[in-house]
């Protein structure tokens, strides 16, 4: 289980963010619009470097380009009736979710039911994985949701290598979330 009392979660931004606004984040998303965080700092201070260059490419004027922000929060499970779903690893549920996140109407209303959930949590689908789902939702491995093409996709993911991410979907979940502290990241552009 991700999600634990006491646990500090990561959100990466050419921003420090100590107050979330949930109409700022971005639809398309893996597990739909929300605030995204990771147990996992380093792979945070990875993103630092991808949220710059989105924001840049949105027209957003960072002062310096070089400098972004890791926020820390502590997550408390203190609030009463947040549904939460946590995906255990990354399984044809998991693949179906990030895909109809990704592209809408590729599967049933029975099948997509995550918009009745606070928080997702779950395997994150990153620069390293884009080219597999993207594959995958194209239909190249076979019929979307095919067993074949689902079977082939989750295979070249390599699901236990891939890090975790946590979608808070509403303003009740963010009320888990207690701000701690935000760092300075300088990115190395030389990588």
């Amino acid at each position: 289980m991700i999600l634990q009392d006491n646990i500090k979660l990561y959100h990466a931004s050419y921003i420090a963010v100590e107050k979330i606004d949930l109409t700022l984040c971005s639809e398309g998303k893996d597990f739909g619009k929300g605030f995204y965080v990771t147990t996992n700092y380093e792979q945070a201070c990875r993103f630092v470097k991808t949220s710059i260059k989105k924001a840049i490419k949105n027209g957003i004027n960072i002062s310096n380009n070089s400098i972004g922000y890791i926020s820390v929060y502590e997550f408390k499970n203190n609030v009463k009736d947040v549904s939460i779903f946590e995906f255990d690893y990354a399984n044809r549920d998991w693949l179906h979710c990030v895909a109809e996140h990704r592209k809408r109407d590729l599967f049933s209303k029975s099948q997509n039911d995550w918009n009745e959930f606070d928080i997702i949590a779950g395997k994150i689908a990153n620069d390293t994985t884009n080219q597999v789902l993207t594959t995958y939702i194209n239909g190249l491995y076979g019929e979307v949701g095919s067993d074949l093409a689902d079977e082939t996709a989750i295979r070249l993911l390599f699901p236990n290598k891939l890090s975790d991410q946590i979608c808070f979907k509403t303003e009740k979940s963010l009320k888990m979330l207690s701000f701690v502290e935000a760092m300075e990241v300088v990115i190395d552009e030389s990588k």
